[in-house]
């Protein structure tokens, strides 16, 4: 863990100033080491985007919030210890209580709230292997870490294999899995009317993803989750990612290009053989470097999850 506590200066975990990337990785640990971690000055922004839907940033995951006459409609929800700031946050564009959350995926940076969120009698709702990960012990291998298990309150009540529908606050809704990305569990929300995706992990906006490959994720998985929302969006279409900022249509484009050269690249070194301190040496991202590894995955260890999650 030592090595990645440098401070990094950039919107990965969503909040403005300098944070250690130590923070990442420690919400993914059980309450008691998250409880040691600092939020007090951890700013919850919110960015409009339609009348009715809204994205929430701070530090974890970007959150999505539609509200309208039918629920209030939440998508991922941070850290245990910023649902105050969060619920004020949404206090403020409607008095309603949260209905609905749904998780994009496990990982403790978008899951932290839920048990606050169910207490407080939000429906959880996720894909099945979200809430088989929650519910058991879990151990993420890039950052040597393991995870407890959630409490009760704090599980996905509802769940689903491949697609759910939500008819809300003027919009259809559609949630729909996107098979070893990520994650195993990865989904991705599109508001059909609105013209909005909420991505998840599977788009980190400005930063080399991480590939959870101890988790079901792999590099193949990730350009397909995106060749499938390219395949929905249009030049209007607004896209939330997982990490980093707001984007277009363009920036996702870019994002799969990215992918596709530095996964092409890597792959061909491994196919001839070579080992991983070789393929590194080889600088396969070099190209890349300046624009996307200076987030939270340098490209060293980038080049060395690719390789990890590639079939073996």
């Amino acid at each position: 863990m030592k090595r990645y506590a440098k401070p990094l200066q950039s919107t990965f975990f969503g909040a403005t100033g300098t944070l250690c990337a130590s923070l990442f990785a420690s919400a993914l640990l059980s309450g008691a080491a998250l409880a040691q971690q600092n939020f007090d000055k951890v700013e919850i922004k919110t960015q409009k985007l339609t009348d009715s839907i809204y994205m929430l940033v701070g530090s974890g995951g970007n959150i999505g919030l539609s509200v309208g006459p039918d629920a209030v409609f939440m998508i991922d929800d941070q850290y245990a210890p910023l649902t105050p700031k969060i619920e004020a946050a949404i206090k403020a564009i409607t008095p309603k209580p949260v209905t609905f959350v749904i998780n994009t995926h496990w990982h403790g940076d978008h899951t932290g709230g839920n048990v606050n969120m169910g207490k407080a009698g939000a429906i959880i709702v996720a894909h099945d292997n979200v809430r088989k990960r929650l519910s058991s012990d879990q151990f993420i291998e890039f950052m040597r870490v393991k995870v407890d298990p959630t409490p009760k309150e704090g599980l996905p009540i509802v769940t689903f294999s491949q697609t759910m529908n939500f008819h809300l606050n003027g919009d259809d809704i559609a949630a729909f899995h996107v098979p070893n990305a990520h994650t195993d569990g990865d989904s991705i929300i599109h508001f059909k009317r609105a013209n909005i995706v909420h991505m998840g992990d599977t788009f980190f906006n400005g930063f080399y993803p991480f590939i959870d490959y101890s988790s079901g994720g792999t590099p193949d998985g990730f350009i397909a989750a995106t060749d499938r929302v390219l395949a929905i969006a249009d030049d209007q279409t607004k896209i939330i990612p997982g990490h980093g900022p707001l984007a277009t249509k363009a920036d996702l484009i870019v994002y799969r290009n990215m992918l596709a050269a530095t996964i092409g690249k890597i792959k061909a070194l491994a196919k001839q053989g070579k080992t991983l301190e070789e393929i590194v040496a080889a600088k396969p991202t070099a190209d890349f470097d300046e624009r996307w590894g200076k987030g939270f995955v340098p490209p060293a260890r980038y080049i060395e999850m690719i390789i990890k999650g590639l079939p073996k």
